[in-house]
Parts: C-alpha cells; structure tokens; sequence
C-alpha cells in the first residue's frame, strides 16, 4: 500500500481530497491531520510515499512543515495546496523541496495527475538510493589495520574539498577504491564519476578520450565527440595509471588544471569544465619526472594531497575481514550460503606472500569456495592456494 498523507485545516477540503485520493486508487492508503503539527507528528512517526500539505494552517503552516519534513525525511514529496493568495508563497516551496502545487478547488485531474508523478518520482528516488548502496559495497573499503584507518581518515577530511588527490600503490592494492570513497563522501557525489584507464589507451588516441574531438579532426572522427572530462562535468574525473600518459596530453592536462578549460582535437574552442581530478599510479613518479617521462609541473598540480595505498603484505591483520568479505560477496553472486573458513586455513592465507595484493587474495578465496567442501580447511589451502 501507498500511504498518503493529508494535512489540511479545511475540513470539507480534506474530506474531499481523502475521498478523491481513496477512491482513485485503492493501494492508497490515505491518513489526515488538521493542522501542521499534528501533521508533522504523523510524519515523525510514520514514512509516508507522498504529502499533500496546505500553506495557511493553525499551530504550524505547511512552509514550517515542508523545511521541518526535509530535515527528517527529505526522500517523500510534498505536493502544496495553496488558495489563491498563496500562489507566490506556492511557488516558493518549489525552490525549497516542494514536488508541485495545486490550488483550491482543486481540479480533479491535475490533482490526480501530480499525485501519480509525485509517486512515481519517490519509487525513483528509492531505486537510486538501492543502486547507490549497491554501487558502494562494491567499493567498500574492509579492514580496520592502522594502515587503512589512516586512509579512512585522510578520506573523510579531503573529501569534502574539492582538493586534487593522487594515489600511488602497487597493482592490486585498492586504489580505485580510494578513488571511489573520495567522490561518494563529496558534495559532487551526485554528479557522474568517470574513470580512464590511461595505460589500457593508445597514446594517439588518449587527448581525443580525454577532451573529444571535432569532426573532421582525423581521419575516423566523423562526428564531434564530448570527451571524459566533459562527461565529468560537476563530477569527479579518475585519471587511473596517469604515469602512462604522453607527454603531449599530460600538457592538456595540467591546462585543464589551471584554467578550468578544455579543447577539443582539431579545434581552438574554449570549453569551459567543473571537475575534480583523483590521480592514481603504479609508477614512483619521481623516477618518471628524473627520466622525462613525467611532468613535474603536473605533478605538483596533482599531489596536493597524497595518498600511498599500502600492499596486502603490509596490512596482514586486515586479510580475516577480507576473506569473510569476500566469502560473503562471492556467496551473494552465486546464490549460495557463505563458507567458513577454518581459523588454521584463515592463519595460513595470512602468511602468504601476496605479490598480487587484495585482487590475487580475492581469486584465491573465490577458488578455494570452488573447489572446497562444506568448510575450507587447512588442507584445501595447501591444495589448492598453493604459493
């Protein structure tokens, strides 16, 4: 059921509007209050798919509900019932969270019309609050080591700047998690999160992915094309492996940094962007800026706070929380229950050599579920995780 709120000090207007509500649909389920306060109790104690609140009320008006509302639950709509002097004041709500209004009388259709999307946006709002949670346990960041609570920590500080954040490590080691975290606790994480993989694109391909390109500008552009940072537009831009890029692009690069400007290949058009850029590499960069590999100019544009991802050899006490994440995300793919794995099998993981950081644990654990009975024991470690 539907549960639909009404707030209304008219009576016959809230009569009116349960009985209408009621009999539209009978998955509605349709409650009501007389005035704001009792309306705002309601909504305290129950969650509600949808409010219908008029403006002018006794004890608390419904301007004072809706702003009082969305600091409670800002996800359920309000539609607003203004009389005709309350338009302006109607209007107003719109900029403060407000779906709609209607105005009384109340036409019967428009009513019914702005109930059913109000709903329908609430179920989409609900949707991507799923999709959301989903996306983030896929980049959940396990383990509670000193090592990664100092990353947790520096996360939760530089996040909600716009600060640029480079992340070194070895392969495997979780930096894109990292990167992920950093845009999810921002205030851009409504915004896209664009990731490029600079090493898996051919250098001569690389400006036109990175900034787009016109038509005409080689000889496959047969149409314009926006590129990553313009898709990134309000959003964060991951630029993973960046020691790989050429020379010529990292210069694109560092204007885009300095200007909030790009260009597309083959033209000399400003396009003004509002990204944030996360950096990642497997490379000592030092090494490539020595080597003239690397720009020490990007570099410093890029370092304003650094992130040094430690391997899965340097944060042992972390690998029983990572093989139980695993365990558990792994069962959740296949359909199954989760296996345990016996302490003596768990000890012996974690004196491993583990040269390909949480990615090879990750692989092994998914084999030895595979491969294992009931319980992995010590001697399917032996077996099948042999190093």
């Amino acid at each position: 059921m539907l549960k639909i709120l009404v707030i209304e000090d008219e009576s016959a207007i809230r009569r009116v509007l349960v009985k209408i509500l009621s009999e539209e649909n009978d998955s509605y389920a349709v409650s009501e209050a007389e005035d704001g306060l009792r309306g705002l109790e309601m909504i305290k104690k129950e969650d509600f798919d949808l409010v219908l609140c008029d403006i002018k009320m006794p004890k608390m008006d419904g301007v004072e509900v809706l702003e009082a509302a969305r600091g409670l639950k800002p996800e359920i709509p309000f539609i607003m019932i203004s009389g005709h002097g309350d338009l302006d004041t109607a209007v107003n709500t719109m900029r403060l969270g407000a779906f709609d209004y209607i105005s009384k009388p109340p036409d019967l259709n428009r009513l019914l019309t702005t109930v059913r999307n109000a709903l329908d946006r609430k179920e989409l709002v609900v949707e991507n609050k799923i999709l959301k949670k989903k996306v983030s346990k896929n980049y959940e960041m396990v383990g509670d080591s000193k090592e990664i609570s100092n990353i947790k920590d520096i996360i939760e500080k530089v996040a909600p700047t716009d600060a640029r954040v480079l992340i070194t490590g070895a392969n495997g080691t979780g930096k894109e998690l990292v990167a992920h975290w950093i845009h999810e606790k921002s205030e851009r994480n409504k915004a896209p999160f664009i990731e490029v993989n600079c090493a898996a694109i051919p250098s001569e391909l690389i400006e036109s992915e990175l900034f787009g390109h016109v038509k005409g500008a080689f000889t496959s552009a047969v149409k314009d094309r926006a590129g990553k940072f313009e898709a990134a537009n309000r959003g964060t831009i991951f630029l993973d492996e960046i020691g790989d890029m050429s020379l010529s692009a990292q210069a694109k690069v560092l204007r885009a940094l300095q200007e909030n400007k790009i260009s597309r290949v083959g033209t000399d058009k400003d396009i003004k962007v509002d990204v944030r850029v996360v950096a990642a590499t497997n490379k000592i960069l030092s090494t490539e800026i020595a080597e003239g590999r690397f720009r020490e100019d990007l570099y410093h544009r890029l370092a304003v706070i650094l992130i040094k991802v430690p391997s899965l050899n340097d944060r042992r006490d972390d690998i029983p929380l990572l093989i139980d994440h695993f365990s558990k995300k792994i069962a959740t793919e296949q359909g199954t229950a989760p296996k345990v794995f016996a302490p003596k099998a768990v000890t012996l993981l974690k004196g491993y050599d583990w040269t390909g950081n949480i990615r090879e644990l990750r692989n092994v654990v998914e084999r030895l579920i595979i491969l294992s009975g009931e319980k992995v024991t010590e001697e399917d470690v032996k077996l099948f995780a042999s190093k």
